[in-house]
């Protein structure tokens, strides 16, 4: 598998305070990579710097490419979809014009239906509320909402921030292995969970994060093997 994404020595600023400290890592294509830790590690902010949404240091690559200096809307185009924490679906508008929005660099109308109808075979309550606002959609439909958008990208690489947030048991189950599918499509995927549980079961490999650092990597048989990581960094 060919290397996604490969990021080398990234420091991250909320204006003077310095959130992230030279983190390096990389996905390849078609893995799942998960991002662990407690609230604060820096989890959400290694995704949102990838975005360049915040101000950083160091050097994102995607596909051989940096990203330096290249907006927030231009990484989308490049094929990068994120879904943030919070779902960030457009409340005012439907279920059907949020998942055409999530098409909007595309020009191929044709494939662009077919794509909402396979959302809405992932997704069948979406389908049942597709003249629906978004805003009046249940937190977990929302989350649903959000991540079907974001596929309707059709990406190379997905940034997912706690998709399973707010979903039942068995709606957490149906994503874990959606997302899982994505990656057997060839797609890169890193996300950020705080549920142990799915990430141990679809992650390829895994990086635990602590006040801006990487303090474990490894796969998740090694994670499990590792009682003193997950006592002192993920409180299980």
């Amino acid at each position: 598998m060919s290397t996604m994404l490969a990021i080398k020595d990234l420091r991250a600023y909320y204006g003077q305070i310095q959130a992230l400290h030279g983190l390096e890592f990389s996905l390849n294509e078609g893995s799942v990579t998960t991002l662990l830790g407690a609230n604060g590690a820096g989890k959400t902010t290694t995704l949102r710097a990838i975005c360049n949404m915040i101000r950083s240091t160091g050097n994102i690559e995607f596909e051989g490419k940096s990203l330096s200096g290249v907006s927030t809307e231009n990484v989308v185009r490049l094929g990068i979809a994120h879904v943030p924490q919070g779902r960030g679906t457009f409340t005012n508008m439907t279920v059907e014009e949020n998942l055409q929005l999530g098409a909007i660099s595309r020009r191929d109308v044709k494939n662009i239906n077919d794509d909402i109808e396979r959302m809405y075979g992932h997704f069948p309550v979406l389908k049942q509320r597709h003249t629906q606002q978004a805003g009046t959609l249940s937190g977990g439909e929302q989350q649903m909402l959000a991540i079907a958008r974001a596929l309707m990208l059709r990406p190379r690489l997905m940034l997912l921030d706690e998709p399973s947030f707010g979903l039942a048991p068995l709606i957490v189950q149906q994503v874990g292995d959606l997302i899982a599918e994505i990656a057997k499509r060839g797609v890169a995927i890193l996300l950020v969970e705080q549920k142990l549980s799915i990430a141990m079961r679809i992650s390829h490999r895994l990086y635990v994060m602590g006040h801006g650092r990487i303090v474990f990597e490894g796969t998740p048989a090694d994670l499990k093997a590792n009682q003193t990581v997950r006592k002192e960094w993920l409180e299980v």
